[in-house]
């Protein structure tokens, strides 16, 4: 089994997509409520990258299993050098390592672009990942209780932060 990281392309769109969708409908990974399509993933994408933002993915047999962000974590300047990020990996491809792969090409990025700080915004019983996290040097910064719902249910918020060293 050989697992490619590399930058996405439009191509991949379709697999990010299917990725995506199957978090909003099954998981609390995403608290949306609402599948979304094609055309809004060229629109994610390209906002993405008009902003230099990276978009990795996981390729395993010529399938998209995984797809990692980040972007702004708030829309202010004095945030410049913070970005909150997104890992989601393929139902199918979880517990490969596949999301640690991903993270350390997230890390390795956003030290090489001025990044002080990535952010990390977990639902609190996500314990797969808020372990990886930890992991991977992050620690718990704090945890925000009933501040939204999925499912018919509160979910509660685990924010992780990892502080990189700037230039």
């Amino acid at each position: 089994m050989t697992i490619q990281l590399r930058d996405a392309t439009v191509e991949d769109l379709p697999g990010i997509m299917d990725i995506y969708n199957d978090a909003v409908l099954n998981t609390t990974a995403i608290w949306n409520e609402i599948v979304v399509d094609l055309d809004n993933r060229k629109e994610w994408f390209k906002a993405r990258k008009d902003r230099g933002f990276p978009v990795i993915v996981a390729v395993m047999d010529a399938q998209v299993t995984g797809y990692a962000s980040y972007g702004d974590w708030r829309a202010f300047d004095g945030y410049r050098h913070t970005r909150e990020h997104s890992i989601y990996v393929h139902k199918n491809a979880r517990g490969l390592g596949l999301g640690k792969q991903l993270m350390q090409a997230l890390i390795d990025h956003a030290r090489s672009n001025d990044v002080h700080v990535l952010i990390g915004a977990i639902e609190s019983e996500n314990m797969a990942s808020i372990r990886l996290h930890e992991a991977m040097g992050f620690r718990i910064a704090g945890r925000f209780s009933e501040v939204g719902t999925k499912f018919g249910r509160w979910l509660d918020l685990t924010c992780m932060e990892l502080k990189l060293p700037l230039g």
